[in-house]
């Protein structure tokens, strides 16, 4: 039995490097490009309380070098903070307008219906590409052109970044470089390219989506409840035969710090039983298959003998190595590739906590909002 688990641990992680879109590699990157045409652009930022944040990215975008019209539409989502304010006060030229969020109504996630109101305004009409950007993002003066030049030249109708995260906290430099390399397994960057599998995958930091895309899939309209709405709106776009990209940036960081584990412990609770579609037959199967992938290869390693002992060493040392390129990305130590295990676990953890928030009614919870108040039977 121990001889056929670790056989098992070792084939997986054969499959993972071999065979799962090359997603270990931590690429590709955004390279840097200019337009081709002018086409104009909508920036859709919609912001809920991000008084910390907005100033810094509001004016990175109003900073952009982009050759052609571009209108940055600010949508404060009934922020009880200073967010409305400090936009207003940014609000002197032709480039940002300052949109004051209607109520939420039933059935809409509160960024979904603040987007869908950003859309609606007639700068995004008539734009050809909008981009939709959260309000604690950074841009690079050139980011937005780098993000035109990249779909015009691959006809593309998405073009998506994992913008970087910040990284500097103790719980960050343990826990955000894993949340980065766990996305890229979840979704293949390469198989989000490719037009012939139905993987799609983006990230919410960064997307710049065609208008005629947009208008296919009538908006955000048809997500409108999804929690994980970035790969939602992908696979709306990819399903109606749109090519999309996926890839990381060195042009947009994030400004958002996660002080405290408890932080990234709430931000993997929020969603993660949502990515799992509210199924405890699938949480069932993730955390035995976390169980398979990351703890069982050190346990056998550490407990075993002989032929068990060796397979659990090159599997928790094959996921330790592919590991690698994402650490360094992140800047950390080629160590914390033998506790990927632990950080595993914390984030199995959590993925069971958001299932229990879930069926006590309070899943989904951002920003003084609960999505799901009625628990399920």
């Amino acid at each position: 039995m121990i001889l056929l688990l670790s056989l098992l641990a070792l084939a997986i992680w054969l499959y993972l490097i071999g065979f799962r879109g090359g997603f270990w590699r931590s690429g590709p990157v955004l390279d840097e490009g200019e337009p081709s045409g002018k086409a104009p652009v909508a920036v859709v930022v919609p912001a809920r309380n991000e008084a910390e944040s907005i100033r810094t990215s509001l004016t990175s975008l109003l900073a952009q070098n982009y050759p052609g019209p571009l209108s940055i539409l600010l949508v404060d989502d009934n922020s009880t903070d200073a967010t409305g304010e400090i936009a207003a006060s940014l609000s002197t030229g032709a480039r940002l307008t300052v949109l004051k969020g209607q109520p939420l109504p039933a059935g809409w996630s509160g960024k979904l219906w603040a987007i869908h109101q950003g859309l609606a305004h007639e700068n995004a009409k008539t734009a050809g590409y909008i981009l939709l950007t959260d309000a604690d993002i950074e841009h690079a003066p050139g980011h937005i052109s780098a993000l035109v030049a990249k779909a015009e030249a691959g006809g593309l109708d998405l073009v998506s970044e994992m913008v970087h995260l910040h990284c500097s906290t103790a719980a960050e430099r343990a826990l955000i470089p894993a949340f980065v390399f766990f996305f890229q397994m979840l979704y293949p960057f390469a198989w989000t390219a490719d037009p012939a599998r139905r993987t799609a995958g983006a990230a919410g930091g960064t997307m710049l989506i065609s208008r005629p895309a947009i208008d296919r899939i009538d908006g955000v309209s048809r997500i409108r409840a999804e929690l994980i709405d970035d790969c939602a709106l992908a696979s709306q776009i990819k399903s109606t035969g749109g090519r999309i990209w996926l890839g990381h940036s060195n042009r947009a960081v994030s400004l958002r710090i996660y002080s405290e584990w408890r932080d990234i412990w709430n931000m993997i609770a929020r969603t993660a039983y949502e990515q799992l579609r509210h199924s405890l037959l699938m949480l069932a199967g993730c955390v035995l298959g976390m169980a398979l992938v990351y703890c069982a290869p050190p346990l056998l390693a550490l407990a075993a003998q002989g032929l068990p002992r060796l397979l659990g060493a090159l599997a928790w040392l094959g996921m330790a190595l592919v590991f690698q390129p994402t650490l360094k990305r992140y800047r950390r130590s080629p160590l914390w590739g033998a506790v990927l295990p632990l950080v595993a676990l914390f984030y199995l953890c959590a993925t069971v906590a958001s299932a229990v928030r879930h069926y006590a009614g309070r899943g989904g919870g951002w920003k003084d909002r609960v999505y799901n108040q009625t628990p399920h039977p």
